[in-house]
């Protein structure tokens, strides 16, 4: 649901928009600060891994060389000290699991929760394409996901924003029928899609995190770098004064009533255990931390866990 908003692009996933993101990913690099410690992303130090490199050959020992690339199988069988020689690769995968449940479809400032993600997944694809890795997506809504599997370049990014519209469109709420699991399903499918060494984003509200999700989680964890990017509405980390707030979904009317006392406490509760269960899982698993509220930039959140670098 969301209040009024006079911008369409504010309540809608739209190629444009997204497009549009490309220019702002010449700010961005994916690559990690080392380490980070910023207030948003948490108080973990997370060193990412950058691309893999590849064996390609064992030369000769020269002076200078790192001790710990000997090639101790050829120095022992030549009687000659050798040194591996690697060769980084060309291209890291990068994957995004967006939520698109109807929890997303929320939004009193800025623009829906939905489409801020979009525009973060939209911008991690160009700064992924624009760096020669590839992106690719899992988006999820109630049991029934998008999949997009990880493609470099221009066509790459393009097949991503397409995609992500067409998903909008289809899950917006009163589309399709609800089911369970939709998170739990989504990083469990994730596990056969990532490649070991991806750069992984979970870009969500958590509200949908279950125990079951954790268990995933873990297993992903151990073969990549994992970011978990809360996207939040401004009323979600603060109640507004008491009152009574209309709010619709496009096609039928509702109130948010927070006049009484106990409604309040209900809806703080609420949002304080949303908080802790997202908080459990990045300390329990070591992710990198990120919140993205619905007014910000996206690319200053990136920003503040990632590189940032001169748009020339």
């Amino acid at each position: 649901m969301s209040s009024a908003h006079p911008n369409p692009a504010a309540l809608e996933i739209t190629s444009d928009d997204l497009i549009r993101q490309r220019l702002r990913a010449r700010r961005i690099s994916l690559t990690g600060k080392q380490p980070v410690s910023s207030v948003i992303a948490g108080v973990h130090s997370s060193r990412f891994r950058g691309r893999g490199v590849d064996y390609v050959e064992s030369r000769n020992y020269e002076i200078g060389d790192d001790i710990r690339n000997l090639d101790w199988r050829v120095t022992a069988r030549t009687g000659k000290p050798h040194t591996k020689v690697f060769q980084e690769e060309r291209e890291r995968p990068v994957l995004v699991i967006m939520d698109m449940s109807d929890s997303m479809y929320f939004g009193t400032r800025g623009c829906l929760k939905v489409v801020q993600a979009a525009r973060l997944t939209a911008l991690v694809g160009w700064a992924a394409v624009r760096r020669g890795d590839r992106i690719g997506c899992l988006m999820y809504h109630n049991g029934r996901h998008y999949e997009v599997r990880p493609a470099g370049g221009r066509r790459g990014a393009l097949r991503l924003v397409n995609v992500m519209v067409k998903a909008g469109q289809e899950f917006a709420p009163g589309h399709i029928a609800p089911a369970s699991g939709s998170m739990e399903a989504a990083v469990k499918r994730a596990r056969r899609i990532a490649r070991p060494g991806s750069l992984i984003f979970l870009v969500s509200d958590f509200y949908g995190l279950t125990d079951d999700c954790h268990r995933h989680v873990s297993y992903l964890r151990q073969h990549n770098d994992v970011v978990a990017c809360r996207v939040v509405d401004p009323i979600e980390l603060e109640l507004p004064p008491p009152g009574a707030y209309p709010i619709s979904d496009g096609q039928t009317q509702g109130m948010l009533d927070l006049r009484s006392a106990p409604a309040r406490e209900r809806y703080r509760q609420f949002l304080r255990d949303g908080e802790q269960r997202y908080t459990d899982l990045c300390n329990r698993h070591a992710l990198t931390r990120m919140t993205l509220r619905t007014p910000d930039d996206p690319t200053d959140a990136l920003s503040r866990v990632f590189s940032y670098r001169d748009a020339a």
